[in-house]
């Protein structure tokens, strides 16, 4: 028997040992447990980020191939565990006021991130399962967390039947890609398919795999919960489920597809192109009359998503190197988007409605001039970060001869801007509205240093552009 080499997820099996100690530790340290188990929930992220670094050494396999490790999984895991630090960083403060102080709160984010590490590594359809539900769970129970909130309560109720059913979609379409190429693993599917080709059966259980991880990154047409949950949930649960959730499925995405069906491009081509551009369209129309901040950026990651789609879509290299320059990009905007979000506090309460917003750039021009930044970067609007991520995967799909798509998706982002720049309009010319409370330390840290990369990222872009390169070239051996 050959024993596996541990050493190769040895950040996996450092988060799941610490969110047991976090546990523990949350138990027995009584009412000042929350703010601990937040800082050490931190800390444990950040030391998993450089445990994922040192073991950057190629591409390897572990646990009878259930498990691989390389360039792009290092690329993605990084970039999901900086956002979930950053996530719970930013509910400690509303966690307190809100009397939502639970310790339970900052482990589960470090369950789900563990679910999405093992999501974004899996090589085999059970390994994927076993991510994918991990994260589920935990996200199901965070949605929900705040009991006495009838609108929470509903949300992850909504989350939870639905997942359930995607779950049913995936495992459906799993087991026919197995029956008919007798095996789960990505490296033996593609061989055997190789040989054989692929079968009407295989292109079946295509469509149900992209159905069931879909609705992880809730693109259309299964992005039904997304704006109910996104509304309902408290915000530092939305900022969560808006940034590192989508991260790991699209890399479960980009994994799924191009290393076992890699071969089957033009097949599961047209699919992903639909989907994306029902996203894209979905997102800039939906979006228009929302009148709750929360609900308009969920309409906007729907988008968003359609638009990473594209670099999919196009099945080459550099249309993976677009997808991984996007996200990087759409983390950095919607982590600092919703550390504003989370500033809109008045003396009764949080605010979520637009109008709130009324008068910004006069009573508070510093927050005012960064979501105007982050609101055109959203929009695509250049010399801002946003509008090269647009550029990549858009070039991606026209040297792909993707050319209806890129047009598409152009057109769509310009409709897109629409609902951003109202937001400018309502900060800078409508009458000033009650202003919000002094901003906490943490949360102007993050809303600025995501404002300084937005704004400089057009100075020097070739440290992330030659990062995701070298991440998108191990899918192309």
């Amino acid at each position: 028997m050959v024993m596996p080499e541990f050493s190769i997820a040895l950040a996996e099996i450092f988060l799941a040992v610490a969110a047991m100690a976090l546990l523990m530790i949350g138990v027995f340290s009584g009412k000042d447990a929350t703010g601990r188990v937040s800082w050490l929930a931190v800390l444990s992220l950040l030391f998993a980020a450089v445990l994922v670094l040192m073991g950057d050494a190629g591409s390897q396999t572990t646990f009878s191939g259930l498990f691989i490790t390389d360039s792009f999984a290092v690329f993605m895991k990084i970039l999901a565990l900086m956002a979930s630090a950053l996530a719970i960083i930013m509910s400690m403060d509303f966690n307190a006021r809100e009397k939502m102080g639970r310790f339970e709160f900052p482990v589960l984010i470090v369950i789900a991130t563990l679910g999405m590490m093992i999501m974004i590594s899996a090589n085999d359809l059970m390994s994927m399962y076993l991510g994918i539900e991990l994260m589920s769970l935990s996200l199901y129970v965070t949605a929900a967390f705040r009991r006495d909130s009838l609108r929470a309560t509903e949300a992850g109720l909504k989350y939870f039947v639905l997942g359930a059913l995607s779950s049913g979609l995936l495992l459906y379409g799993s087991s026919l890609i197995y029956g008919f190429t007798g095996s789960t693993n990505f490296t033996v599917i593609a061989e055997n398919l190789g040989v054989e080709g692929a079968g009407l059966g295989v292109l079946v259980g295509l469509v149900f795999l992209i159905a069931g991880l879909a609705f992880k990154v809730s693109a259309v047409p299964f992005h039904m919960w997304a704006p109910d949950v996104y509304e309902g949930v408290p915000t530092p649960v939305t900022a969560f489920f808006a940034s590192a959730p989508k991260v790991a499925g699209m890399a479960l995405f980009v994994r799924a597809f191009l290393m076992p069906f890699g071969d089957m491009v033009s097949e599961w081509q047209q699919i992903i192109v639909f989907v994306s551009i029902a996203s894209m369209i979905l997102g800039a129309f939906a979006a228009i009359n929302q009148k709750n901040i929360k609900r308009l950026m969920a309409y906007s990651s729907i988008g968003h998503i359609g638009y990473a789609l594209v670099g999919l879509a196009a099945g080459t290299e550099e249309g993976v190197r677009g997808v991984l320059i996007y996200l990087t990009i759409y983390v950095v905007m919607n982590i600092g988007t919703f550390a504003i979000i989370l500033s809109m506090r008045q003396k009764d309460g949080m605010v979520e409605d637009i109008s709130g917003l009324a008068g910004l750039g006069k009573t508070r021009p510093v927050m005012a001039f960064l979501l105007m930044i982050f609101m055109f970067s959203l929009a695509g609007i250049p010399p801002l970060a946003g509008f090269f991520g647009k550029f990549y995967v858009f070039v991606a799909a026209i040297n792909a001869g993707l050319y209806p798509l890129a047009v598409i998706g152009l057109l769509a982002s310009v409709v897109g801007a629409f609902y951003y720049i109202r937001i400018v309009k309502i900060m800078y010319f409508d009458d000033a509205a009650e202003g919000f409370e002094p901003l906490t330390k943490p949360l102007g840290i993050i809303m600025g240093v995501a404002g300084i990369f937005t704004t400089l990222y057009v100075i020097y872009p070739a440290p992330l552009v030659s990062g995701a390169a070298a991440a998108a070239r191990v899918l192309f051996p």
